[in-house]
């Protein structure tokens, strides 16, 4: 295989793997978003509903486009297989925390979830840092975004006891 058509590859089985962990997150999103999530009081800076999908996809893109960088910078590095495994827990946490916040709908533990996301997060970006710049601040908006889920998540939790 040529490394054109296997850098096209990799992009591609990287975005892939990030949508699919965003096709899970949706799962659990989707049907509260529509219901639950519009019918109690919400904080000042409260997004409606239709906004998820278009930003958890365009962030899964951008964590595809991240994966991509590390991976090619060669598996059998050992920073790599880190911050892969890292990356790994942080896409993990984004899954249990929809499904903590909009299919158990249970906000303290959902904000649990959403503060320990965004340590993970931060921690990808630096391991990400280590192989690949453009990588770690590609994770930047992520982290951004996580930040206004512990602000979203705690205002739920403070204004519907």
């Amino acid at each position: 295989m040529s490394s054109a058509v296997l850098r096209v590859t990799r992009l591609f089985a990287a975005i892939t793997v990030c949508l699919l962990v965003g096709w899970a997150g949706l799962i659990f999103t989707t049907p509260a978003v529509r219901t639950w999530y519009t019918a109690f009081a919400g904080p000042a800076l409260f997004l409606p509903a239709w906004f998820f999908n278009p930003a958890w996809m365009l962030l899964f893109i951008l964590m595809g486009v991240t994966l991509y960088l590390i991976w090619n910078k060669g598996w059998s590095q050992k920073n790599v297989q880190e911050a892969t495994a890292i990356f790994a827990v942080q896409l993990t946490l984004i899954v249990i925390w929809s499904y903590l916040l909009f299919t158990l709908q249970v906000p303290f533990f959902a904000l649990i979830g959403s503060i320990l996301l965004w340590f993970a997060i931060l921690m990808t970006i630096g391991a990400f840092y280590r192989v690949s710049v453009p990588a770690a601040v590609l994770l930047m908006p992520c982290l951004f975004w996580a930040t206004f889920a512990i602000r979203l998540t705690y205002s739920i939790y403070l204004l519907n006891p």
